[in-house]
């Protein structure tokens, strides 16, 4: 030991960076689904078993478990019990059975194997857990590595703006404000620490439920190992198996908790700008949209409806009479959605900013002072959104907008939480986080959840009897209960057209369906190709929303000339006639899980084709897109999942497992639907609700075989649905070379407000002679067809029970 400078040098801090590792298990103790490992060294490791596919695995060091919490896992989520488990004691090992799989816990060095009840091997740790402790911060840097399993592909992992297989990639979760960010930057705006690893065609998920600034590495660093870890907090992640990656997802999904059905309205379209103002021009917006017969059900407003910035207050001059302006929009069908970010301007003559300072709401530095940063209203202190009682506080905030002046959203931006210049808090910002006291490195990446949970809360108060609209920017795994979302500040490019699809497809199998990205670009101005070619796309997202910066041109339909603006009518109106599909795909999701969006890879996975191609996509159970996404391009090549698909532009039947040509000029997007599927259709409306439908349009795509379809139904508004008033439309298809028959089951009360259905039949191979409704003979005619070919079709009662043509 040696004296240096006054200070005192030894090998302390070098042991301090080692890594450690658990000792030798000597007990392993069973209660009930949880079991408790035990190591020599005070390491521990317990096993919940969650359901008979979800495994969950927490370690402790020395220290012991700390108090179970999790802002992602509702504590009182109902799950299904095991239906078997056996736990048994081996020379080498514990294992535990379930009905589905097979957990190994090494006693020499705690390491877990998982495998499915074949015995093929799913996850097998490689170092497994260790740990190394943090001298800056008393945190332990918690990390597991697994090894690569044969031909394994990964996939998820939230907003990414990379390609859709993750193997040899390298993230990390810290919320960030990236404004213009390109392919391949990280981290960005939502901190989703889920995962589906795929591997001999079998698929499971992890999901690493630490909120810490968390990094993975997916065979980057070493081709024969993956890695997760983060700065701090507990090794604590859930092994989640499928089989299949539409399962993985729907385990997770419920694990974490889908989110409310939302008013019919939110899947319409959405206009915003940074800023739309006065009054006159915002105004102006609305009636340009209803002079040219382009649908739009909701317009947004930008900080600038604000006076100086504060949230909830409105500009004097900009919006005059805010309850008048917005009742005058919704008499013309348009749904107000203003924005509300976290920052509160210091203003001792500003009530939001007096009361929160009151009632010592707000965050606060290590040694006390408040958090103050700049972001557009200037010095800001921002609340601590982790507490429930600001929660409550800032829900009750909403009155006066929601309540009072009739606006149906709330917005939530800069909630990473963004601050100018410095990127984000300090890490030594103090927080509440429901008890568990917690620095800003625990509470940063769920802060932006936080915000929105409480903006949902009110905005769900307040908006009763209706159903409420929120949409965040920023989100932790679980954030899908409570908000819509966007993918952040993207550019006017061709690259980022590319990006929206794969971020919208990544975040959809991330369990966050209900997202969309600023079409045509926030940054920069598109040209008219650029913008009809985004909007394409964009109709066949959840969330449809055109969004640009004010400093950039126009963006409206209407911006890039007459041609432009028939080509973004055409796709806004078929987006409003897919309305009852989108809405029951969304009824799929909140039930069962399902994402929305599915890559390829989920429609086939047994085709090792589909692996690494991510422009396909799936919506719903029947249709397949695959946007253009280069200039100057009237078609392109795609690859086809197995089985047969119409093209919905000409009706052409192609068969699948095969790349195709699928011709597309700009009035085109690639579109296909499957062979046997029902799909439902409204008549055009220029918002939801204009006009009573009275007639829902069936086109059935005839199948050699059976196919089953699903039309959910129950207002789009309101909450009568949890008490039962639904209508959900099951159709079965049984095709052969002479005869189709389509049989209709309904479950529910719930009386839409159709009595009929025009069917329209596409791709039958004989031409029908009989009809046959319920036994009784039914009168047939044909139908002007997409492509202007005359199909056969016929009038029937909704409440049929058989078809039968020949």
């Amino acid at each position: 030991m040696i004296q240096e400078n006054n200070y005192m040098v030894n090998d302390l801090a070098a042991k301090g960076k080692q890594e450690f590792f658990p000792g030798q298990v000597l007990t392993g103790i069973q209660h009930d689904h949880d079991f408790l490992f035990s190591c020599d060294n005070g390491v521990q490791l317990s096993v919940q078993v969650i359901t008979d596919k979800i495994l969950r695995f927490r370690y402790a060091t020395e220290v012991g478990f700390a108090q179970d919490f999790s802002y992602a896992v509702p504590a009182d989520s109902p799950r299904p019990a095991p239906e078997f488990l056996e736990f048994r004691e081996k020379p080498d090992h514990f294992r535990i059975t379930t009905d589905r799989l097979i957990c190994t816990i090494s006693k020499e060095t705690l390491r877990v194997r998982v495998l499915d009840r074949s015995g093929n091997v799913l996850s097998a740790d490689e170092k497994g857990f260790h740990w190394e402790y943090d001298d800056e911060t008393g945190n332990d840097i918690v990390k597991m590595s697994k090894q690569v399993q044969s031909g394994v592909h990964y996939y998820g992992l939230g907003d990414k703006p990379d390609n859709m297989n993750l193997r040899g990639k390298r993230f990390t979760n810290w919320g960030t404000d990236t404004y213009g960010y390109t392919k391949g930057s990280d981290p960005l705006y939502k901190n989703i620490p889920f995962y589906q690893e795929l591997q001999q065609k079998i698929a499971h998920g992890i999901f690493f439920d630490n909120t810490f600034k968390a990094s993975f590495d997916f065979a980057a660093e070493r081709a024969d190992v993956t890695s997760f870890w983060a700065q701090g907090g507990e090794m604590n992640y859930y092994f989640i198996y499928g089989p299949s990656l539409l399962e993985v997802t729907q385990e997770y999904t419920r694990l974490t908790c889908p989110p409310e059905l939302p008013p019919l309205w939110a899947l319409g379209y959405h206009q915003c700008k940074w800023s739309y103002f006065p009054e006159s021009n915002f105004k102006g917006i609305a009636q340009g949209f209803r002079d040219r017969k382009i649908p739009c059900d909701a317009l947004y407003l930008d900080i600038d409806y604000m006076d100086g910035y504060r949230c909830f207050t409105w500009s004097p001059t900009h919006v005059p009479d805010p309850k008048r302006m917005v009742r005058e929009l919704a008499e013309d069908g348009f749904k107000t959605v203003v924005i509300i970010d976290p920052g509160i301007k210091i203003d001792p003559q500003y009530p939001v900013y007096t009361e929160a300072l009151a009632k010592d709401f707000f965050c606060r530095r290590a040694d006390g002072p408040l958090m103050k940063g700049s972001v557009w209203p200037g010095l800001c202190n921002f609340p601590d959104f982790t507490r429930p009682a600001v929660r409550e506080w800032w829900a009750g905030l909403f009155k006066g907008l929601i309540q009072e002046d009739g606006v149906r959203g709330v917005w939530n931006d800069m909630n990473e939480p963004a601050v100018f210049e410095k990127g984000t808090f300090p890490d030594d910002v103090r927080f509440d986080y429901d008890g568990h006291s917690a620095s800003h490195k625990k509470a940063h990446n769920i802060y932006g959840m936080q915000m929105a949970r409480a903006t949902a809360t009110g905005v769900k108060q307040f908006s009763f009897p209706n159903r409420p609209f929120t949409i965040t920017r920023s989100t932790y795994a679980g954030g899908q209960r409570y908000s819509s979302g966007w993918t952040g500040d993207n550019i006017a490019s061709w690259e980022h057209l590319w990006l929206a699809n794969i971020q919208c497809q990544r975040l959809s199998i991330s369990g966050f369906s209900f997202i969309g990205s600023d079409v045509g670009g926030f940054i920069d101005t598109p040209d008219g190709e650029l913008y009809a070619r985004w909007v394409a796309l964009a109709a066949f997202h959840p969330f449809f929303r055109t969004h640009s910066s004010g400093d950039h041109g126009e963006q409206e339909p209407w911006s890039f000339g007459e041609a432009t603006t028939d080509l973004v009518r055409k796709f806004i109106e078929l987006r409003y006639r897919l309305l009852p599909y989108m809405y029951s795909t969304f009824w799929q999701y909140v039930s069962q899980g399902t994402p929305m969006l599915r890559p390829l890879t989920f429609l086939d996975q047994n085709d090792t084709e589909t692996y690494l191609r991510m422009a396909e996509f799936g919506l719903g159970d029947h249709l397949l897109i695959c946007p253009i996404t280069q200039a100057g391009a009237d078609g392109r090549w795609m690859y086809l999942p197995r089985g047969d698909w119409f093209y919905y532009w000409t009706d052409e039947l192609r068969q699948g497992g095969a790349e195709v040509w699928a011709s597309a000029p700009l009035d085109r997007i690639p579109l296909f639907v499957q062979a046997g599927a029902v799909l439902p259709m409204y008549p055009l409306m220029q918002y939801v609700g204009e006009k009573k439908v009275e007639e829902l349009t069936l086109h059935v795509y005839f199948k050699n075989g059976v196919q089953s379809s699903v039309v959910y139904d129950d207002g789009g508004e309101g909450y009568g649905y949890q008490q039962g008033q639904s209508s959900t439309r099951r159709f079965t298809l049984t095709g052969t070379d002479t005869t189709l028959t389509l049989t209709q089951t309904i479950e529910g009360d719930y009386q839409p407000s159709f009595t009929t259905y025009q069917l329209i039949l596409h791709g039958l191979p004989f031409a029908p002679s009989t009809v046959m409704v319920d036994g009784q003979a039914a009168v047939s005619g044909e139908v002007a067809a997409e492509a202007g070919a005359a199909l056969p079709g016929v009038v029937v009662g909704a409440d049929f029970k058989e078809i039968m043509l020949k």
